[in-house]
């Protein structure tokens, strides 16, 4: 069955592009071998490559969301919407002093998507990350990040707004099934790190040690609740992209670490590896109230697997002439 979500991003990036005058679109585009601007990731508010939807029409942000929306599932998209919608929460929680607004997201397109064979885009701002790399008609989909702050607003109790509690609540019942064995292998230290390690490094970390408790030594309901949470962080993607990446994990060995206090409400870290695979999150500062999530690709992210077989199969090596040095 061929993939429908290349030609999907390929048709709305070029929307989004026609959307916009000549000033804006001169700010979105950049070229694919814009190494620095491509392999970027950043989840503060800092100055960043693209254009920002604060400065656009209602088409053309309208535009900007239809391409998000074609690499995020529904679930993913909804949590993608509320991180932006914290943007004026923590305004508000911080006394309006740095302007934060729900418009400071940025757009930007690496080459042609109307003439390429490869080309790239990404949506980004505070808390929220997501490359896209396309080539020969196949999306490379990574890095995906998402935060929140706060991670939990509540009234009387209850939570009225936590966007990335399944990413938290689906990793405490896999620690509780652990048993005292499984827990002791899975938690690596007593104080969570201050960030995501892999933080906005270009390159993610091929293997971080210590790796936890692996799959395999896990009972069936540890087994399958590691499986689901791995599931969790590729059902951030269309069904299509998900099924591919999970196929492509079937059968590797995964490993599950954890950091920091068990107790819900206290600053924690977890981590799950496999064979190029990194999934992070953290809920560190705030005292537990301000969360990161990433799913990275260390060796496939901003679409080194795919760009490397395009080059490939669009540069083949010549025919070694006799005599000549091998």
């Amino acid at each position: 069955m061929e993939d429908p979500v290349p030609e999907q991003m390929r048709a709305a990036a070029e929307a989004f592009l026609s959307a916009l005058d000549e000033p804006a679109r001169d700010a979105a585009r950049h070229a694919l071998d814009d190494e620095p601007a491509r392999r970027w990731l950043e989840y503060r508010p800092r100055p960043r490559p693209g254009v920002t939807l604060a400065g656009l029409d209602v088409t053309a942000r309208k535009a900007a969301h239809r391409l998000l929306a074609t690499a995020l599932s529904p679930a993913a998209y909804a949590q993608a919407m509320a991180v932006m919608a914290l943007e004026e929460v923590l305004d508000r929680a911080e006394d309006w002093r740095r302007g934060r607004h729900s418009g400071d997201y940025w757009v930007a397109v690496f080459g042609d998507p109307a003439r390429d064979d490869d080309w790239a885009w990404r949506f980004e701002g505070h808390h929220l990350s997501v490359s896209m790399t396309v080539a020969d008609d196949r999306v490379s989909p990574a890095p995906v990040f998402l935060g929140a702050n706060p991670a939990t607003v509540r009234h009387a109790g209850r939570p009225v707004s936590r966007p990335l509690g399944p990413e938290e609540d689906l990793a405490r019942e896999l620690l509780d099934a652990l048993g005292p064995g499984g827990r002791s292998a899975a938690i690596i230290a007593e104080e969570a790190p201050a960030d995501i390690i892999s933080a906005t490094r270009a390159a993610a970390p091929d293997r971080l040690d210590p790796l936890g408790v692996p799959r395999g030594r896990l009972r069936p309901t540890g087994r399958a609740l590691l499986d689901r949470l791995v599931a969790l962080y590729l059902d951030r993607l269309p069904p299509e992209l998900a099924a591919r990446e999970a196929d492509r994990l079937d059968g590797g060995e995964l490993h599950f670490a954890w950091a920091g206090p068990v107790e819900p409400g206290r600053r924690h870290y977890y981590r799950v590896q496999g064979e190029d695979l990194l999934i992070e999150y953290d809920n560190t500062t705030d005292d537990g109230n301000h969360a990161h999530t990433v799913l990275r690709r260390p060796a496939g992210d901003f679409g080194a697997d795919v760009l490397a077989a395009h080059h490939a199969a669009a540069h083949p090596p010549g025919p070694v002439s006799p005599g000549a040095p091998r």
